[in-house]
């Protein structure tokens, strides 16, 4: 059984509205509301029909199908400069160092600072794969094809990017960092605020969060816990970034605490080792093992598949990934070893 991801269309509204339904809240970019996922795709549509290649305020949205079935089992999103329709918040971890001579102590107090700092940063994002789905390297698939995205098309993107992930969510769907700092503002459930912000966006953070910093040892304990902590099923998510050369630099979500991974978009792994190249044949036996990637914006296609980069600076791929993309000798791939 192959796949392949795909910009999305218009007609995928239904099945990311049920995978939405799956997500078990935190996933603020698949919010299981059909008005919104709507909004999400004519958005995209728009950003797959811009004629011009420059960096703009764009939303892709790409899902993945079964190419024999047609069935949409995964999506995933990149945002090519965020903070440009409302401000883009994350609290940041800092360190206040201070000194009493009188009684010769030092205290170092850490603590959450409202910033901005990450605005006009390309984001990937919105990652989801259907629980019946979850081997076979679907996951890998999904995330390292937005970086060959980014690489077909790198005069869209901004030169640095972040993902966001999930923070620690308990088992009545709540937030331990939500309850700890910002709900104690709001008068909102984790689960109220998170649906609110992802179906009108957080301008009301703005409006309503104190601005100064918040002191984490007057936090709770379980809020103090959770601070920067991916949630359990984003721990391998987390790898794969830090592999494709992400870091955790202090930034966290400001909704759930989880960590923000940021990197420099000409350094990620799967942008840096990139290789563009003409299709010379379709029947190769043995090769290395690859993600394979071609087409240009709406037709914007990937899969697994075997490659050989040749001599001639041409490639040869197999059968059936050439097949899952739909190429042809003369054709021009981009591909990046597995």
């Amino acid at each position: 059984m192959s796949f392949r991801l795909r910009a999305a269309r218009t007609k995928d509204l239904e099945p990311l509205y049920e995978m939405a339904k799956l997500t078990g809240g935190g996933f603020t970019n698949l919010p299981p509301d059909r008005p919104a996922l709507g909004a999400k795709l004519e958005r995209a549509a728009e950003a797959f029909g811009r004629d011009d290649d420059e960096l703009g305020d764009d939303q892709f949205v790409l899902v993945l199908e079964n190419a024999q079935t047609g069935e949409v089992r995964g999506t995933c999103q990149l945002f090519s400069k965020v903070g440009q329709q409302w401000p883009f918040y994350s609290y940041r971890l800092t360190t206040l160092t201070q000194h009493s001579q009188e009684l010769d102590r030092t205290v170092r107090a850490e603590m959450l600072s409202l910033v901005t700092d990450l605005e006009g940063s390309s984001e990937v994002g919105g990652l989801f794969l259907h629980p019946n789905e979850r081997a076979g390297g679907l996951g890998l698939l999904l995330a390292r094809s937005r970086y060959l995205f980014i690489a077909m098309h790198r005069k869209r993107f901004a030169d640095r990017i972040l993902a966001e992930l999930r923070g620690i969510i308990d088992d009545r769907g709540g937030s331990p960092f939500w309850d700890g700092v910002a709900g104690r503002f709001f008068g909102m459930t984790f689960q109220e605020a998170d649906y609110f912000n992802a179906i009108n966006g957080n301008q009301f953070i703005a409006d309503l969060m104190p601005k100064h910093p918040v002191y984490i040892a007057m936090l709770s304990d379980d809020a103090r816990s959770v601070i920067g902590l991916p949630h359990p099923t984003g721990r391998a998510a987390m790898r794969m970034l830090e592999n494709e050369n992400f870091r955790y630099e202090g930034y966290v979500d400001i909704f759930d605490g989880g960590p923000s991974m940021i990197a420099h978009t000409d350094d990620v792994k799967s942008v840096k080792e990139a290789v563009s190249a003409q299709v010379s044949e379709m029947e190769l036996g043995e090769g290395e093992r690859s993600l394979i990637a071609t087409g240009h914006l709406t037709t914007f296609r990937s899969c697994y598949g075997a490659r050989k980069l040749n001599d001639d600076g041409t490639i040869s791929l197999d059968a059936a990934a050439a097949d899952t993309l739909d190429v042809q000798p003369g054709d021009t791939v981009w591909s990046v070893a597995r």
